[in-house]
């Protein structure tokens, strides 16, 4: 069995969430409308988000990332956002912790995301804005590998989604 999924991870290299029945959706696709843009509209939390990880481009004709997903460390992870036009917004943000945690798919896992609405995942740690109580050096992160939370050092590289208000 070991060796069949290590052939079939050779030949097929793009690995799709796992996902389970019987598990209730925390991200039903309906709550999303997915824009033309590259954004992605939450009709429950008001959010908008980038439909691609930070470092790709949303194309239309595809429908899919173009470019390589880019890890940044905390500071760069602000000036991002700062510096951001995607869709010709100029009020991007790093998401806060809740707000992360908002896309979390736990009925999937690898990643732990809805990739009908979102595209260029990664299973691997994304930056919050939020950083640590006791130790200020370091910020929150959410693994879309299972959807956990932890604190990592505000200079490690880690991927990032950009998040803005929308109403």
């Amino acid at each position: 069995m070991k060796s069949l999924l290590i052939g079939l991870l050779l030949v097929c290299p793009t690995v799709m969430a796992v996902c389970y029945d019987g598990v209730t959706q925390t991200t039903p696709t309906a709550r999303f409308t997915v824009n033309s843009d590259g954004t992605v509209s939450d009709s429950v939390t008001g959010l908008m988000w980038q439909t691609c990880s930070y470092g790709q481009r949303y194309d239309l004709t595809t429908n899919s990332c173009l470019n390589s997903i880019v890890k940044v460390n905390w500071q760069e992870a602000l000036r991002a956002a700062v510096n951001d036009r995607t869709a010709s917004y100029k009020d991007w943000q790093v998401p806060n912790n809740k707000e992360l945690a908002s896309i979390l798919e736990h009925s999937c896992v690898t990643p732990s995301i809805n990739e009908a609405v979102f595209f260029g995942n990664k299973s691997e740690n994304y930056w919050t804005s939020t950083s640590g109580i006791a130790d200020k050096t370091a910020a929150w992160v959410y693994t879309f590998d299972r959807g956990l939370n932890s604190l990592h050092a505000k200079t490690s590289f880690v991927y990032l989604r950009l998040v803005r208000y929308e109403k």
